[in-house]
């Protein structure tokens, strides 16, 4: 943390392809320490990250995420992730896991930095909710939440980091929209202990609030639109060369759209997404070859808002954008990951003298988020219906020594088998 108070955040988010082990490169410094990318900002004030977010999507394979079983891929990309940027941060300063928090494929970490703020870190809390079937967490986002002590008022400020994977395909955007207001609604946190109200909170009652993820919005091209200036078919893949022409591509994003209408993300802010080209779809194992299944689109977004940015301003947040880019050389997914690095504004006392309670996000006045009084049930139907559904898969997938198929037809075969040696065997007794 600078000597005025502005602190310093990292934010990344990866689809790593449901790939578990096997889904990030031994080298992650181009994307978790991209100092060559921000060389500007570090000559005038030489820094480390305060806080690193990291969040990921598809984890591990469907099943064994279903079923529960990630922990052990989650401790080792934890370990992995804390050794390389205590390696490569400015001063190889140490960090200390603040959270985790796993929900089937979508799994977020948050540290802090040793020598600053995370000796006043308290208050941590974790959440879950799925936007599948029926709930289920194939889809959905996890959580987490913690309060830094002393830090514009003795009350602090409270701190929120959701990582979210939507619901997939061009054609599902009002699927997406559904999910994310599924999530403002079911992906709760207990009343801090300063708060007045025993009530849950939703993910805005906070005072900054990072939102990140596989979103899943899609490029959606029309056969005509004013900002066209050609009379040619418009392509994405040729908008790709340069960032005029993504700027105008950007035009066409569903994300930016749906911001702009006040349908989902309020109160969010974004940086310039269009100066890197589309994350997805790309070929496994290419830099820059998009696969020609999908149009290429920006699917991985990294927003952002703190509570001093006013509703009357909503394309302006008091955030500074430091960096957002995507990083083409990692090849082992048909994502791209992307990094956001962030300057928090300079810390008020906003808070209230007479509760003591942390200053929170400002909000629309004709938006009011509201906390869906049957979210536990929800949550938990879906998760009772994951573990049924993985358990099983995953028990036909180790008798089909890997393949849920062969272990179908395994099945079939043993219980063909049984039958047979029961009906003689039967027969012999009688006999």
């Amino acid at each position: 943390m600078s000597s005025d108070g502005n602190l310093f955040v990292q934010v990344g988010s990866y689809n790593t392809n449901l790939q578990g082990g096997a889904g990030l490169p031994q080298d992650l410094v181009d994307w978790l320490v991209p100092t060559l990318q921000v060389a500007s900002f570090l000559s005038k004030e030489s820094r480390a990250p305060d806080i690193f977010a990291i969040g990921f999507q598809e984890l591990l394979p469907l099943h064994l995420g279903l079923a529960g079983l990630s922990k052990a891929v989650l401790d080792d990309r934890d370990a992995h992730i804390r050794s390389q940027i205590e390696k490569h941060t400015l001063g190889k300063e140490s960090y200390t896991l603040v959270a985790k928090a796993v929900n089937v494929g979508v799994a977020l970490l948050v540290y802090a930095r040793d020598s600053g703020i995370a000796r006043r870190v308290c208050d941590v809390q974790t959440q879950w909710t799925g936007t599948g079937p029926a709930y289920m967490g194939n889809k959905g986002a996890v959580g987490i939440r913690f309060r830094v002590s002393d830090r514009g008022s003795k009350a602090g400020e409270v701190f929120t980091f959701v990582c979210a994977h939507l619901t997939a395909h061009e054609a599902n955007l009002a699927r997406r929209v559904a999910d994310y207001r599924h999530i403002v609604s079911t992906l709760l946190f207990p009343p801090l202990p300063s708060s007045p109200s025993s009530s849950p909170t939703t993910m805005y009652s906070t005072s900054h609030l990072f939102f990140l993820g596989d979103l899943n919005f899609r490029i959606t091209i029309p056969p005509s639109h004013p900002h066209v200036q050609t009379s040619q078919p418009y392509d994405a893949l040729t908008m790709m060369k340069d960032d005029a022409s993504r700027e105008q591509l950007k035009e066409f994003d569903q994300l930016l759209n749906q911001r702009r209408k006040g349908t989902a993300f309020i109160g969010l802010h974004e940086g310039p997404f269009w100066t890197f080209k589309c994350t997805y779809k790309y070929k496994l194992g290419e830099v820059d070859r998009y696969s020609t299944k999908r149009t290429p689109s920006w699917t991985d977004r990294i927003m952002y808002a703190t509570y001093t940015d006013s509703p009357d301003t909503p394309e302006k947040s008091n955030i500074t954008n430091i960096l957002y880019t995507s990083i083409p050389s990692y090849v082992t997914s048909d994502h791209k990951p992307v990094v956001c690095l962030l300057l928090l504004p300079s810390p008020t006392t906003a808070s209230s003298p007479e509760t003591c309670a942390p200053p929170m996000l400002q909000l629309p006045s004709s938006y009011t988020p509201m906390p869906d009084p049957r979210a536990t049930l929800k949550r938990y139907t879906g998760r009772t219906l994951d573990r049924i559904i993985g358990s099983i898969w995953w028990l036909l997938t180790v008798l089909g020594a890997g393949s849920a198929i062969v272990g179908i037809l395994n099945f079939f075969l043993g219980l063909i088998a049984w039958r047979w040696w029961k009906v003689p065997a039967a027969s012999f007794a009688d006999a």
